[in-house]
């Protein structure tokens, strides 16, 4: 091997690795991500999807509604299994599980019984009453 090619197999570029390491599933995304500034290596903002990374580098990006903070760890060879793709990085800031709702405010209310709409049973006996009141009418 010639010292060039050896060097080359040290980096990849950026959009490339984010797709390896399954953060996106295509590079356009991944690329769209780069060219839009929303990724910073080691701090610095990137505006080209053909920068180059390598092992110990820092990335941060937004993924849904977190924050991504990854060490590289390893380069790749391949767009792999999930396993494999974890394997590639480290999680600096891993994502925070959602935050529990409180009781209270749960998807449908709680209401004390016999409030509300009445049942099948309620209604008979109300339109009993109401025959029976308008019989003595």
């Amino acid at each position: 091997m010639t010292t060039q090619s050896a060097n080359t197999e040290d980096t990849i570029r950026v959009d490339r690795w984010l797709w390896f390491a399954r953060f996106f599933k295509s590079r356009n995304l991944a690329t769209k991500l780069v060219q839009s500034k929303k990724v910073r290596l080691n701090s610095v903002i990137l505006a080209k999807p053909s920068v180059s990374v390598r092992a110990g580098d820092i990335l941060t990006f937004p993924q849904a509604k977190s924050i991504r903070v990854i060490k590289i760890l390893s380069i790749g060879e391949r767009r792999g299994p999930a396993p494999e793709a974890q394997a590639l990085y480290e999680d600096l800031a891993p994502p925070e599980d959602a935050p529990k709702k409180p009781e209270s405010s749960s998807a449908t209310p709680k209401r004390e019984k016999g409030a509300g709409r009445p049942t099948k049973a309620d209604r008979r006996a109300l339109d009993k009453f109401r025959q029976d009141a308008d019989i003595q009418d």
